[in-house]
Protein backbone atom coordinates (compact mmCIF):
# COMPACT_ATOMS: atom_id res chain seq x y z
CA UNK A 1 0.00 0.00 0.00
CA UNK A 2 1.36 3.37 -1.01
CA UNK A 3 -1.02 6.75 -0.09
CA UNK A 4 0.54 10.30 -1.15
CA UNK A 5 -0.36 13.34 -3.12
CA UNK A 6 -0.81 13.23 -6.97
CA UNK A 7 1.50 15.66 -7.07
CA UNK A 8 4.32 13.30 -6.16
CA UNK A 9 2.85 10.98 -8.50
CA UNK A 10 6.39 10.72 -10.56
CA UNK A 11 7.91 8.75 -7.84
CA UNK A 12 6.17 6.05 -8.30
CA UNK A 13 6.10 5.92 -12.24
CA UNK A 14 9.15 3.45 -12.57
CA UNK A 15 6.46 1.03 -10.41
CA UNK A 16 4.94 -0.40 -13.62
CA UNK A 17 4.96 0.54 -17.33
CA UNK A 18 1.12 1.55 -17.05
CA UNK A 19 1.38 4.16 -14.37
CA UNK A 20 3.07 6.94 -16.25
CA UNK A 21 -0.66 6.65 -18.33
CA UNK A 22 -2.55 6.32 -15.21
CA UNK A 23 -1.07 9.22 -13.31
CA UNK A 24 -1.65 11.48 -16.61
CA UNK A 25 -5.10 10.36 -16.57
CA UNK A 26 -5.20 11.23 -12.94
CA UNK A 27 -3.28 14.66 -13.42
CA UNK A 28 -6.15 15.88 -16.72
CA UNK A 29 -8.78 14.47 -14.63
CA UNK A 30 -12.17 16.80 -14.77
CA UNK A 31 -14.65 16.23 -11.71
CA UNK A 32 -17.77 16.82 -13.76
CA UNK A 33 -17.14 13.73 -15.72
CA UNK A 34 -20.01 11.13 -15.36
CA UNK A 35 -20.07 8.01 -13.06
CA UNK A 36 -18.65 4.99 -15.21
CA UNK A 37 -15.93 2.87 -17.36
CA UNK A 38 -13.45 5.16 -19.49
CA UNK A 39 -10.77 3.11 -21.14
CA UNK A 40 -7.27 4.68 -21.07
CA UNK A 41 -5.30 1.58 -22.41
CA UNK A 42 -8.17 -0.98 -23.38
CA UNK A 43 -8.57 -3.96 -21.04
CA UNK A 44 -5.25 -3.44 -19.58
CA UNK A 45 -5.64 0.23 -18.03
CA UNK A 46 -9.42 1.55 -17.36
CA UNK A 47 -10.62 4.20 -14.69
CA UNK A 48 -13.80 3.78 -13.07
CA UNK A 49 -15.50 7.11 -12.12
CA UNK A 50 -18.04 7.15 -9.05
CA UNK A 51 -19.53 9.14 -6.33
CA UNK A 52 -21.04 7.99 -3.30
CA UNK A 53 -21.70 9.08 0.28
CA UNK A 54 -18.80 7.76 2.83
CA UNK A 55 -20.11 5.33 5.54
CA UNK A 56 -19.22 3.85 9.12
CA UNK A 57 -16.08 1.28 8.58
CA UNK A 58 -18.61 -1.01 9.98
CA UNK A 59 -20.94 -1.01 6.71
CA UNK A 60 -18.37 -1.34 4.20
CA UNK A 61 -16.20 -5.12 3.67
CA UNK A 62 -12.69 -5.93 3.19
CA UNK A 63 -11.51 -6.57 -0.41
CA UNK A 64 -8.75 -7.44 -2.44
CA UNK A 65 -7.66 -8.20 -6.40
CA UNK A 66 -5.66 -10.21 -7.99
CA UNK A 67 -5.50 -9.18 -12.03
CA UNK A 68 -5.05 -5.66 -11.42
CA UNK A 69 -3.65 -2.90 -8.91
CA UNK A 70 -6.11 -0.14 -7.73
CA UNK A 71 -4.89 3.10 -7.95
CA UNK A 72 -7.62 5.26 -5.92
CA UNK A 73 -7.61 8.58 -6.00
CA UNK A 74 -9.73 10.86 -3.97
CA UNK A 75 -10.79 13.87 -6.51
CA UNK A 76 -13.33 15.64 -3.78
CA UNK A 77 -14.04 15.00 -0.24
CA UNK A 78 -11.98 12.20 1.75
CA UNK A 79 -12.51 8.84 3.33
CA UNK A 80 -10.52 6.49 4.79
CA UNK A 81 -9.09 3.47 2.94
CA UNK A 82 -8.66 0.80 5.69
CA UNK A 83 -5.33 -1.59 5.22
CA UNK A 84 -4.60 -5.21 5.96
CA UNK A 85 -2.37 -7.60 4.42
CA UNK A 86 -4.71 -10.15 2.55
CA UNK A 87 -3.26 -12.98 4.63
CA UNK A 88 -4.80 -12.22 7.58
CA UNK A 89 -8.24 -11.88 6.34
CA UNK A 90 -10.87 -14.28 6.12
CA UNK A 91 -12.73 -14.80 2.88
CA UNK A 92 -16.50 -13.96 3.36
CA UNK A 93 -17.19 -14.88 -0.74
CA UNK A 94 -15.08 -16.54 -2.84
CA UNK A 95 -12.80 -14.79 -5.95
CA UNK A 96 -15.05 -14.23 -8.80
CA UNK A 97 -12.82 -14.25 -11.70
CA UNK A 98 -15.11 -11.68 -13.72
CA UNK A 99 -15.32 -8.76 -11.46
CA UNK A 100 -11.61 -9.79 -9.93
CA UNK A 101 -12.89 -9.30 -6.00
CA UNK A 102 -12.35 -11.51 -3.09
CA UNK A 103 -14.60 -10.09 -0.22
CA UNK A 104 -13.10 -10.71 3.35
CA UNK A 105 -14.73 -10.64 7.02
CA UNK A 106 -12.95 -8.49 9.53
CA UNK A 107 -12.67 -11.36 12.08
CA UNK A 108 -9.03 -12.34 13.01
CA UNK A 109 -7.54 -9.13 11.57
CA UNK A 110 -4.70 -7.63 13.82
CA UNK A 111 -2.44 -5.34 11.63
CA UNK A 112 -5.10 -2.55 10.23
CA UNK A 113 -3.63 0.62 8.87
CA UNK A 114 -5.96 3.43 8.62
CA UNK A 115 -5.78 5.89 5.68
CA UNK A 116 -7.47 9.11 5.50
CA UNK A 117 -7.19 10.19 2.02
CA UNK A 118 -7.93 13.86 1.76
CA UNK A 119 -8.81 15.63 -2.12
CA UNK A 120 -5.73 15.14 -4.52
CA UNK A 121 -4.33 12.56 -2.89
CA UNK A 122 -4.70 8.77 -4.29
CA UNK A 123 -3.78 4.68 -2.29
CA UNK A 124 -2.19 2.17 -4.69
CA UNK A 125 -3.08 -1.27 -3.58
CA UNK A 126 -2.01 -4.34 -4.67
CA UNK A 127 -3.17 -8.36 -4.40
CA UNK A 128 -1.48 -8.72 -1.21
CA UNK A 129 -3.12 -5.64 -0.08
CA UNK A 130 -6.66 -5.93 1.45
CA UNK A 131 -8.70 -2.53 1.70
CA UNK A 132 -11.69 -1.58 3.03
CA UNK A 133 -12.61 1.77 1.04
CA UNK A 134 -15.08 4.46 0.99
CA UNK A 135 -15.44 4.73 4.97
CA UNK A 136 -16.38 8.46 6.65
CA UNK A 137 -13.55 9.93 8.21
CA UNK A 138 -15.94 12.30 10.96
CA UNK A 139 -19.17 12.00 9.53
CA UNK A 140 -20.66 11.31 5.95
CA UNK A 141 -19.42 13.38 3.05
CA UNK A 142 -20.12 13.15 -0.63
CA UNK A 143 -16.94 11.66 -2.43
CA UNK A 144 -15.39 12.34 -6.19
CA UNK A 145 -13.75 8.96 -6.68
CA UNK A 146 -11.41 7.76 -9.54
CA UNK A 147 -10.23 3.99 -9.23
CA UNK A 148 -7.98 3.21 -12.11
CA UNK A 149 -7.45 -0.33 -12.37
CA UNK A 150 -3.87 -1.66 -13.53
CA UNK A 151 -3.72 -4.67 -14.93
CA UNK A 152 -0.89 -6.86 -13.29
Amino acid sequence: MIIDSLAHCANYLPLHPLFPAAFDYLKQFDPTTPDGKYEIDGKRLFALVQRYETAPEAAKSWEAHRLYADIQYIASGREIIYHAPVEELQTSIPYNDAKDMEKFSSEGVRSVSVGVIPAGSFGIYLPQDGHKPSCMVEGSEPVVKVVIKVQL
